[in-house]
């Protein structure tokens, strides 16, 4: 099986967690479990770095096109925010409510931007 396809579909099982975790993270309310929360940061990590991975090495292959870069840098900023917005809700902090529908609609543009990202590099390879 290509690389490229086993990390387009670990990336799929890993945001599936994703979401399963945090389902189960915000239907189990405060506080949060250590573990359940830790697994769930790890696994949204996990999903970050097979991304990395993956357009480093598509970029070892052939560099990758200014679309593909714009791409790439989108993604990892949804990432980023969608991490960010995810700790703060960790925290015991009294937050702004836009804090919390970030990270209820962030994970699903993530996962769009991961997605579109993954296929543009899948259409460079020919597969």
């Amino acid at each position: 099986m290509n690389a490229t396809l086993l990390r387009l579909g670990s990336t799929g099982l890993l945001f599936l967690f994703i979401f399963i975790t945090g389902i189960g993270l915000s239907r189990s309310g405060r506080p949060f479990s250590t573990l359940s929360l830790t697994i769930h940061k790890l696994i949204g990590l996990a999903a970050l770095i097979v991304l990395i991975v993956t357009v480093y090495q598509t970029n070892q292959a052939a560099a990758l096109s200014m679309i593909e870069w714009t791409a790439t840098a989108v993604t990892i900023l949804l990432f980023a925010v969608t991490i960010i917005a995810g700790g703060l809700l960790s925290t015991d902090l009294a937050l702004p409510a836009f804090v919390s529908i970030l990270h209820l609609g962030l994970p699903f543009v993530t996962l769009f931007a991961t997605g579109g990202t993954l296929l543009l590099l899948l259409n460079r390879t020919g597969v």
